[in-house]
């Protein structure tokens, strides 16, 4: 009996994608690990691998085909048994996407049982555990929906993902423990220019992304900002002296691995800072993930330093190198920018003075950096002048309060400071 392969989710915001190019044809055995696809998220071009070993027997999404569907039947593997007639009528049942496929793994072919993934911590109703996919839990919690009031059509009951789009779109009733009301009640139909020369762009994956969770973010995230100055002439000359001496090593520190470190040592230092809302809970992060803002072609993403608050200048420096390079070159895997406990977006380098960043939900916090400058401060009385760069911090209220948010921001400002303390 052929295998069938399936569109996979390779990010957990990814709901089509474009299948760009197969690397084998009909015909062509194929083994376990063999590089079969790339397939275009709305993060990245992710090379896709076979699960199992067969023969490719009948290629059902022909190359360039966009808006694919996750879990969508895309082509079916022969097993060493299986003989060209096994392919009469196979796969002629399954046009729409099986409930299985919402738990495939991130980057690998569906061709067979879908291997664990991370999911939210299970919800429990009359004592016992709810029945759902690990797509829907996390749908669900992006949606602040309550898994114990959604009605699961799936195999024993199960809650699938069409069941939790069900529930938003209100064709199910659920509780909700964030009510994406706003959301739901955006418009739809937009004006077309009618005395405006105009040419039409369809959007690409990437941008109805973030489109879509930026609108969740401001809609549903109570925002509130803190800004700070602060002095970077120490911080300065401690780069120069730094670069000099790693130059034989090639690595050359920026001020944003800097600001990197500053950021998950005041984590560290302030650890109520590193929390994340979760409808009637929160989570208090035990690792410093920041999350850095990178531009590319048609939006941006955010690669992650993991356990940053643990990594030296160094290291962080030629880490988020790698990062950024990858994320221009759209080479990105899942886990290079999945998770995260903390955001920094700078525009400095584009000379913008201030401004005030979108939390990523779900962290509870980002810290948007300006453009460093010279300016006229007082010292001791006296006129000086220093390099000053603001630095505005986009808070969750419900979860962060003023006060955590400015002991925060003065933790990162003395670290900025007196940069030598984050070399202790």
């Amino acid at each position: 009996m052929p295998i069938e392969i399936f569109m996979p989710a390779l990010s957990p915001t990814m709901e089509k994608g474009t299948l760009a190019r197969w690397l084998v044809k009909e015909g062509d055995d194929v083994t376990s690990g063999t590089v079969i696809a790339e397939i275009e998220t709305d993060k990245a071009t992710m090379e896709v691998e076979s699960i199992d070993d067969g023969k490719m027997g009948k290629i059902l999404v022909s190359e360039g085909s966009e808006d694919v569907p996750v879990g969508e039947l895309i082509a079916l593997l022969l097993e060493e048994d299986d003989d060209a007639s096994a392919l009469d009528g196979a796969g002629q049942s399954k046009a729409a996407p099986a409930p299985q496929v919402e738990e495939a793994p991130a980057a690998k072919a569906i061709t067979s049982e879908p291997a664990p993934v991370s999911t939210p911590a299970p919800q429990v109703a009359n004592g016992e555990r709810v029945k759902a996919s690990p797509l829907a839990r996390r749908m669900a919690e992006q949606a602040g929906l309550d898994l114990s009031a959604v009605t699961g059509t799936g195999p024993n009951g199960r809650i699938v993902k069409r069941d939790i789009q069900a529930a938003v779109s209100g064709e199910q009733p659920a509780t909700s423990i964030a009510t994406p009301a706003a959301i739901q009640q955006a418009p739809t139909d937009y004006p077309v220019p009618t005395d405006i020369p105009y040419e039409e762009v369809k959007l690409p994956g990437m941008r109805k992304v973030i489109a879509k969770r930026m609108t969740e973010a401001k809609t549903t995230v109570p925002h509130f900002y803190l800004t700070i100055d602060v002095e970077l002439d120490k911080l300065l000359a401690m780069r120069k002296e730094l670069n000099a001496k790693l130059a034989d090593e090639g690595v050359k520190l920026s001020v944003n691995d800097f600001i990197i470190r500053a950021c998950a040592l005041g984590l560290k230092k302030v650890p109520a800072a590193n929390a994340q809302f979760a409808g009637d809970k929160m989570y208090l992060m035990q690792r410093q993930d920041i999350s850095v803002a990178v531009a590319v072609p048609g939006g941006l993403v955010t690669p992650v330093v993991r356990d940053a608050g643990a990594k030296g200048l160094s290291q962080i420096s030629t880490e988020m190198k790698e990062l950024a390079g990858k994320a221009r070159d759209g080479k990105l895997m899942p886990e290079d920018y999945q998770g995260g406990t903390f955001s920094i977006s700078n525009l400095g380098m584009y000379g913008i003075k201030e401004f005030g960043a979108v939390i990523n939900p779900p962290q509870g916090a980002i810290l948007a950096v300006g453009a460093g400058e010279q300016r006229p401060v007082a010292k001791d009385g006296a006129l000086a002048i220093a390099t000053v760069m603001p630095c505005t911090l986009s808070v969750d209220h419900r979860v962060l309060d003023g006060a955590i948010g400015s002991e925060f921001l003065a933790a990162f400002k003395g670290y900025i400071q007196d940069p030598v303390t984050m070399l202790l």
